[in-house]
């Protein structure tokens, strides 16, 4: 598979995603972003477009695999969403495939007590 076709379907499961989500009715969603090396999330109120609250494994400092360090985020930003009393939110992947660490970020937010 070719760069450029690569990038087309990144674009088309990015565009899919986003129309899938439903912003109106619940204010809060949490971003994905996920490099080589690291993994971070933002939660951001949809109705100010402004970041409320962030997580990422740069800040953890705890060592284990890509995926266990990306379940610890989903947690640090549950913790943190509970504690400006946040408990549903939309999960914005974006282009990224729902497996590996993306699916972990979104068990550790489960786990962590947020519904999506």
């Amino acid at each position: 598979m070719t760069t450029a076709s690569k990038n087309k379907t990144a674009l088309k499961r990015r565009l899919r995603v986003k129309k899938s989500l439903n912003c109106e009715k619940i204010p809060h969603k949490a971003v994905v972003y996920r490099s080589l090396t690291h993994n971070s999330v933002q939660l951001v109120d949809m109705r100010t477009g402004k970041t409320v609250a962030s997580a990422s494994d740069i800040t953890l400092k705890k060592g284990g695999t890509k995926s266990e360090k990306a379940k610890k985020v989903g947690l640090e930003l549950a913790k943190k969403a509970r504690e400006l009393n946040i408990t549903t939110l939309v999960f914005d992947r974006s282009s990224y495939k729902y497996h590996g660490r993306v699916k972990a970020i979104a068990e550790g937010l489960r786990e962590g007590g947020l519904q999506f």
